[in-house]
């Protein structure tokens, strides 16, 4: 499992054609891709990491606290894309991105995860939907984990 996450002020998702939209306040924006060996340790794994990471600023101006601490939302959006190979030609392969049928209940799995360890419903996107995401990044903070490498 593969994420970039992004510390926002406000985040939205938007899908005109079936008339949904998501938006959270201050928080952060996930955004996922899964691989068919993913299991729900890598879920898991990740979700705590993000439940927990210390990118929100004290009241000393320090990164010390989580967006559990901080009373923040989150906003998960799949974006099989972030498998992307671009190693051969200029037109990306996603082969080692998982289909579907794979990746629609592990992304479900992901989201009631994040659920749980946020202790809060998170706002999400929806799967294989063209969305439309805006955000207002603050800091920048852009952090991206991928559950196999876990540096």
């Amino acid at each position: 499992m593969r994420v970039v996450i992004q510390r926002v002020k406000n985040a939205r998702v938007d899908i005109s054609r079936i008339g949904y939209s998501s938006a959270i306040g201050a928080g952060l924006l996930v955004l996922a891709a899964f691989v068919d060996e993913d299991t729900d340790a890598d879920l898991e794994w990740t979700a705590r990491k993000i439940a927990a990471l210390r990118v929100f600023d004290d009241e000393d101006g320090v990164m010390n606290l989580s967006v559990k601490d901080a009373g923040g939302e989150i906003l998960v959006v799949s974006q099989f894309t972030l498998y992307a190979s671009t190693a051969r030609g200029n037109r990306p392969s996603y082969i080692r991105a998982a289909k579907p049928d794979v990746a629609v209940p592990l992304y479900e799995k992901f989201c009631a995860e994040m659920d749980a360890q946020l202790g809060k419903p998170v706002g999400r996107g929806v799967f294989g939907e063209d969305m439309a995401v805006s955000l207002l990044n603050d800091g920048p903070v852009t952090i991206i984990m991928d559950s196999k490498i876990k540096e």
